[in-house]
């Protein structure tokens, strides 16, 4: 039995094993967000039961696939914090003092 991913989205990626395609979410699965392409696309068949991407040393049941609930996910990573997209950066806020000037001949000035 093979293993090819056949799409890519946003969203996730869709696999074929054997002869059923299975999408891998990456709500489900945020192992994969960040992912390249070529990470993805390195995926290995090790048993019909076990899926397996060396380069981001991930291993997933196969079974896990169509029932989710039935395996929680457990990580020791802690998940990457997203950077904001570049138009959404808010430049620093300037704070301005307000500078008093005494007046000539106020109470003050006395």
């Amino acid at each position: 039995m093979d293993v090819e991913v056949t799409n890519v989205s946003s969203h996730g990626f869709w696999l074929l094993i054997g002869e059923t395609e299975r999408l891998v979410s990456v709500k489900a699965f945020p192992w994969f967000r960040e992912a390249s392409i070529a990470q993805l696309m390195n995926v290995k068949l090790p048993s019909p039961h076990h899926l397996y991407w060396p380069d981001l040393d991930v291993d997933l049941a196969v079974e896990s696939l169509d029932h989710r609930e039935r395996y929680p996910l457990v990580s020791q990573a802690r998940p990457k914090r997203l950077k904001p997209a570049p138009a959404t950066v808010k430049e620093p806020r300037v704070v301005y003092k307000r500078i008093r000037r005494r007046r000539r001949g106020s109470a003050a000035g006395r």
